[in-house]
């Protein structure tokens, strides 16, 4: 039996300014960086044998502050695109208060909210899915089938792409999913990479 422990990054920048973040590269807030050392007490005791991140540095910080804060041994965590946040396209670095205004509520919340389209230039929840779940059963099945532990930190649609498919929801189901920052969320696996037990912790 192995363990996937998952987490959202701490509060960025600009989730803090109201901003649409995607691709862009911004740092974690001081509350970031406690919600992160928060995220590393929950993990306190659990063992990881691998450790991956996306390539964006609040998801790469988030990661490194929780395993110190663990105790954990050093590992050389693993660096990947394939775990970036959606790309939010035209919408990047735009207030969101102002999009509405600009594009209208119903316009705004079918891209944050439907599952296939995309906002202009940007991708949609399966455009994301299309690289998170490859990377995933390529990268990281290979080596929880062989019984190592672990440890992701990445982005709220990333994760939501990974949890979708390892909890068999529906795009109805999954969009309803709300994910906190920096609060890990426990896999139990057997062989074969079913999902035993799931919970928050």
């Amino acid at each position: 039996m192995a363990q996937l422990v998952i987490f959202r990054h701490g509060q960025s920048q600009w989730n803090l300014e109201n901003k649409f973040t995607g691709w862009v590269d911004v740092e974690l807030t001081e509350k970031g960086i406690e919600e992160a050392k928060n995220a590393g007490n929950k993990i306190k005791g659990y063992h990881f044998d691998y450790a991956y991140a996306s390539d964006l540095k609040r998801a790469q910080n988030t990661l490194n502050i929780a395993l110190q804060t663990a105790n954990h041994s050093v590992i050389s965590p693993i660096y990947n695109k394939a775990l970036n946040e959606r790309m939010y396209g035209d919408l990047q670095g735009l207030d969101k208060t102002e999009t509405v205004k600009k594009f209208g509520e119903e316009q705004v919340k079918i891209w944050r909210r439907s599952y296939d389209i995309a906002p202009p230039n940007g991708e949609s929840l399966k455009d994301t899915a299309a690289r998170v779940i490859p990377y995933y059963e390529k990268e990281i099945a290979p080596k929880l089938k062989a019984n190592k532990n672990v440890v992701i930190a990445a982005h709220g649609n990333s994760l939501r792409a990974l949890i979708m498919y390892l909890e068999n929801m529906t795009p109805e189901q999954i969009l309803q999913f709300e994910i906190g920052t920096a609060q890990p969320r426990l896999y139990e696996l057997d062989n074969n990479l079913n999902v035993l037990k799931a919970q928050n912790l």
